[in-house]
């Protein structure tokens, strides 16, 4: 489970926030001025990411992330502000973030780029970054090879992708829209049944045959992949 450090002085985006990544299976901490950040973040409790907002009592994010990275502090940082000048997102970068993200904003987003970031940052510190799996179900993301124990599993680009999708969230609930937004665009049309549909093509592939599956509808909320 990964843990993420909230900075933010906004009660209300504080408990949004909190109760959303908990929910999605995120350990969170929240510090609400930037001194309180930087006592967190050099500390003894680890942080796999940091969720910065820019605008804050004492600090701003900026002058955060710049402290944070002269005492080579090297976690992930994702700016959340309401400014969204193309100067204000390079200032962000430059004072060493990792991503940038304007208020207001789509939680699915939000999601989705904490994901990129952590996959990115596992990627960076595996010695094997190639390969995902979940039971005897391998991905490997070099080769596009897939297997399921000694079975090959022929798949499309986009069946791949979608299955990629899953592999990196296993045994996370994953929305249709969540779904639709990191392997189809944001531009895909919400309404379409296309998730539904290369799902079952999935399922059929990868769970036809098989004692264990893996793939599993919750109801109401989306899909999962795991062996539970």
């Amino acid at each position: 489970m990964a843990n993420i450090l909230l900075v933010e002085d906004d009660e209300r985006i504080v408990e949004f926030l909190r109760r959303g990544l908990r929910a999605d299976g995120y350990a969170v901490e929240v510090a609400r001025s930037g001194n309180d950040a930087l006592a967190l973040a050099t500390g003894p409790l680890e942080f796999q990411l940091i969720v910065l907002d820019l605008l804050l009592p004492d600090y701003n994010g900026r002058q955060v992330c710049e402290l944070l990275r002269a005492r080579q502090i090297d976690t992930p940082i994702l700016m959340l502000t309401a400014m969204d000048t193309v100067h204000d997102k390079v200032s962000g970068l430059r004072a060493g973030a990792d991503d940038y993200m304007t208020k207001p904003f789509a939680f699915e987003e939000l999601l989705a780029r904490i994901e990129a970031l952590l996959r990115r940052r596992g990627g960076d510190a595996a010695s094997d970054g190639k390969t995902l799996q979940v039971a005897d179900l391998v991905l490997n993301r070099e080769s596009h090879e897939v297997r399921r124990g000694d079975r090959p599993i022929e798949l499309t680009p986009k069946e791949f992708s979608l299955l990629e999708c899953f592999l990196s969230a296993q045994g996370k609930v994953l929305s249709r829209t969540r779904i639709l937004e990191q392997v189809w665009g944001y531009s895909a049309d919400p309404l379409t049944n296309v998730v539904d549909v290369y799902i079952r093509q999935l399922r059929r592939k990868i769970d036809d045959g098989q004692d264990l599956k893996l793939f599993k509808t919750v109801r109401g909320y989306g899909y999962k992949l795991d062996a539970g």
